[in-house]
């Protein structure tokens, strides 16, 4: 299966390693396409795939294109492929906001997979949802379902409005988490810890709480419970974060996202 990554940034390297270290591909086999001399040179020392400086180049013999190039960059991409691109191969893009039929109607193919991975992706811990055109076959999801698998868990959704609002969960939510994080770092030290040691507080009680979640059937709500006593400390600190609209603030703070990620689309 011959890959092409378009785009040299954090998340076209990352897939690029990614896919060689699973070996989904082979480094013959994977192509990256970089849109300046210097992040091609910079790209070919990481000795992940061949690196190449213009589409012409690279695009057709491709199977799979992934987009990974910044949505604001789009426009001048679209142009770059005018023509290149072919019905038979399949085009799966991480480019935040650019809707489906944008992309079918500037690259002229009908096999198009929309996807929206996170940071941690770039660890292999990321969480990506993705959705496609009917005219991709199931074969090809599954390949595709393969391709994201290799940076963490992938959940396919069947409207692509799902896009934009896990963009605004999982997509932006690594953000909330260290909003939350800083915050409690910001508490500890008021109390008198120093820097260092907040930061240890905070960082290791998030990783044992998450990491108690996963592995167990248990909900938030029974975490909760099992953590805070009736006239204790936490149920003190919950009443404070009712009275404060700390959990209705986070839901609207979404809600504020998944709205900015649908207006991008409309742009």
């Amino acid at each position: 299966m011959k890959i092409l990554i378009i785009g040299g940034g954090n998340m076209g390297l990352t897939y690029a390693r990614s896919f060689v270290r699973a070996h989904i591909t082979s480094r013959l086999d994977l192509r990256l396409l970089a849109r300046s001399p210097e992040r091609v040179a910079t790209l070919a020392a990481h000795e992940v795939g061949t690196v190449w400086g213009r589409p012409e180049d690279c695009v057709p013999g491709a199977d799979i294109i992934i987009l990974a190039v910044k949505p604001q960059d789009s426009p001048a991409l679209f142009a770059q492929l005018q023509g290149l691109v072919q019905p038979q191969q399949l085009v799966l893009s991480i480019m935040a906001g650019v809707q489906i039929n944008t992309l079918r109607q500037a690259l002229g193919t009908p096999k198009v997979i929309r996807a929206m991975p996170n940071l941690p992706s770039q660890i292999g811990m990321g969480m990506t949802a993705f959705t496609s055109t009917d005219e991709v076959t199931r074969a090809e999801l599954v390949q595709v379902q393969n391709l994201l698998s290799t940076t963490g868990k992938t959940v396919y959704v069947e409207q692509e409005s799902a896009i934009d609002a896990s963009t605004a969960i999982s997509g932006s939510g690594p953000a909330y988490v260290y909003y939350c994080m800083e915050a409690l770092m910001a508490a500890a030290a008021q109390m008198g810890f120093a820097p260092a040691e907040a930061e240890l507080l905070v960082s290791q009680t998030f990783r044992g709480a998450v990491e108690l979640y996963s592995q167990s059937g248990l909900s938030c709500q029974d975490w909760i419970a099992r953590v805070a006593s009736k006239g204790g400390t936490t149920e003190a600190a919950l009443g404070a974060f009712g009275q404060g609209a700390v959990r209705e603030g986070l839901m609207a703070g979404a809600e504020a996202a998944r709205a900015r990620a649908e207006a991008l689309g409309r742009q």
